[in-house]
């Protein structure tokens, strides 16, 4: 049996720099710490830092005055700044440098009488925060049904042009399909800025090619993680022996490899730690049949 890792399998810059700079916070001994939202979409991690005295909280007015809060890599709404001065909160702003950007590039469109298409998904915590710097002249859009209330909604602002930008990570293909269809839809200037992180471009690529050489692919990362279940979708498509699973005691893994299988692929998601990998690994060595291994 060969098995192979997915070259860009695991954290991707902002994760890595949100866990690092987390873990200064607690050597540093900083009280009252908490976390506004999950730090990264992994159990495993999340709780590793609600043991070491990191309290994740969902709401910034719930946090008590003059605490610490670390705003995660996904970002936030702007109010939430606005909120922590008026209690005397000291923020710790880990938001990963790239969806940062977007922030300023949102703004920038709103200051310049742009109505904002933001291509994301609605309930996802880092589209939440960049709706913020977008505006109310704005429109989410997830899926293809989406387009005609956001042109409907673009028609009724009286503005002349509209701009395109994107969640980090959402799916490569499908940010193409939907531009494509505005284009098609509407008749007015058209700023199009793909801010897809590079990390996810690639990733997905990676996740597009390895599956459709293997037997089995298994993706590892958190059930609640949007990135995670993207390259599952992928991997799917291409081949139909896929599963997603958390960790090596996932059943689905244990179920799965009781059959036979001659090529395995591993991807993992952005916030999947490197162990998780390697145990899922050691799991696979330990039942025997590897022949050919690399990374």
């Amino acid at each position: 049996m060969e098995l192979i890792i997915g070259k860009t399998a695991g954290f991707c810059f902002g994760v890595k720099n949100a866990i690092n700079k987390t873990y200064e916070q607690i050597n540093n001994n900083t009280k009252n710490l908490y976390c506004l939202g999950e730090l990264v979409h992994n159990e495993r991690i999340v709780e590793n830092f609600n043991k070491r005295g990191v309290t994740t909280i969902d709401e910034i007015t719930d946090i008590p005055n003059n605490s610490n809060v670390i705003i995660r890599a996904h970002g936030v709404n702007p109010k939430v700044y606005n909120t922590a001065q008026e209690k005397n909160i000291n923020i710790i702003d880990l938001t990963c440098p790239k969806v940062a950007k977007i922030h300023e590039l949102a703004q920038e469109f709103a200051n310049n009488n742009y109505y904002i298409f933001l291509i994301a998904e609605k309930n996802h915590p880092e589209t939440i925060g960049t709706k913020g710097f977008c505006g109310e002249k704005s429109s989410i859009i997830e899926d293809l049904e989406d387009i005609p209330n956001a042109i409907e909604c673009f028609n009724k602002s009286n503005l002349e042009k509209i701009a395109i930008i994107a969640q980090t990570t959402f799916g490569v293909q499908k940010f193409k399909i939907i531009v494509d269809e505005i284009q098609s839809k509407v008749n007015c200037k058209i700023d199009i800025k793909d801010t897809i992180c590079n990390a996810t471009t690639m990733r997905q690529a990676e996740t597009e090619e390895l599956s459709k050489s293997v037997d089995l692919m298994i993706i590892i990362g958190g059930k609640n993680s949007a990135n995670t279940k993207r390259l599952y979708d992928i991997s799917v498509k291409n081949c139909p022996h896929s599963i997603l699973i958390q960790n090596k005691e996932d059943n689905d893994l244990i179920e799965t490899l009781k059959n036979k299988f001659n090529k395995i692929g591993i991807m993992a998601g952005a916030s999947t730690p490197e162990e998780s990998i390697d145990e899922v690994v050691e799991y696979i060595r330990s039942i025997g049949g590897i022949n050919e291994f690399s990374k």
